[in-house]
């Protein structure tokens, strides 16, 4: 496993222990995280631990790392397995999808999810799907 991906399941690991704080130190101050649950962007550390506090209001989201890719911009893809509960632990999405990394100077300066759907719009398809 490269220097990156350990990193990153490192990072994957804290996450789904609900370390928010462990994951922005590693952040640049100015990252750009894509916002799974709405779209678009949220900017700099204090606003992705704004959004990460307010999604772990309503949901729980546990990632499964699948499988570790650079691309041709030496950005790091991994795809990993969501699942997606409501504080009741009833599963509300469960997809495949790719989150993509770019780590410049050892901290992450941008955060961009795959060709896929926001959170909430994986809610309501799984729905319709029952």
């Amino acid at each position: 496993m490269s220097s990156n991906q350990q990193f990153l399941q490192n990072l994957y690991e804290a996450f789904n222990k609900g370390e928010i704080e462990t994951i922005i130190s590693v952040m640049h101050p100015d990252v750009k995280w894509a916002n799974g649950v709405e779209g678009g962007f949220v900017y700099g550390r204090d606003a992705v631990r704004e959004y990460w506090t307010n999604q772990y209001k309503v949901i729980q989201v546990q990632l499964e790392t699948l499988k570790f890719e650079t691309d041709e911009n030496n950005r790091n893809v991994v795809t990993v397995h969501q699942m997606v509960r409501d504080l009741q632990g009833n599963l509300l999405a469960d997809a495949t999808i790719e989150q993509i990394f770019t780590i410049e100077d050892g901290l992450i300066s941008l955060y961009e999810i795959g060709e896929t759907e926001t959170i909430q719009q994986m809610i309501h398809s799984y729905e319709k799907q029952k």
